[in-house]
């Protein structure tokens, strides 16, 4: 099932996440997070999953969904898994054909959770 939850950030929480996402030194390659199926076609950047800037951005899209009765209603979440934020430049262009991982690590907690459903925020106007 595909669900669309428009406005979950305002268009001043964008334009604030997209100031503080403008620093390049926070980016990685996203291979660093890919498991075994995925690796061989990541070709992305990642925000580092351990910096002071995610840790706040993924505090702030947790809060915004958290407050989607829709959301909530769909998905009847457990818990959540850190959000992970990437970007395509040129150079880090695609993100090819893959399956999401069903059990991920997270580095912040040190614990794995079960990835049951998959969701994709875009951070654009």
């Amino acid at each position: 099932m595909l669900l669309q939850l428009p406005q979950i950030l305002s268009q001043e929480d964008v334009r604030t996440m997209r100031a503080r996402l403008a620093d390049e030194s926070l980016w990685i390659d996203g291979r660093t997070s890919a498991g075994p199926q995925a690796v061989g076609v990541k070709r992305n950047e990642q925000l580092a999953q351990d910096s002071t800037v995610s840790r706040e951005l993924q505090a702030q899209v947790l809060a915004a969904v958290q407050r989607s009765p829709l959301f909530f209603s769909a998905a009847l979440p457990r818990r959540f898994f850190n959000p992970l934020f990437n970007r395509y430049r040129p150079d880090f262009p695609t993100y090819g054909a893959h399956i999401d991982g069903a059990v991920l690590h997270s580095r912040r907690t040190q614990e794995w959770v079960r990835s049951d459903i998959s969701c994709t925020l875009f951070l654009s106007e």
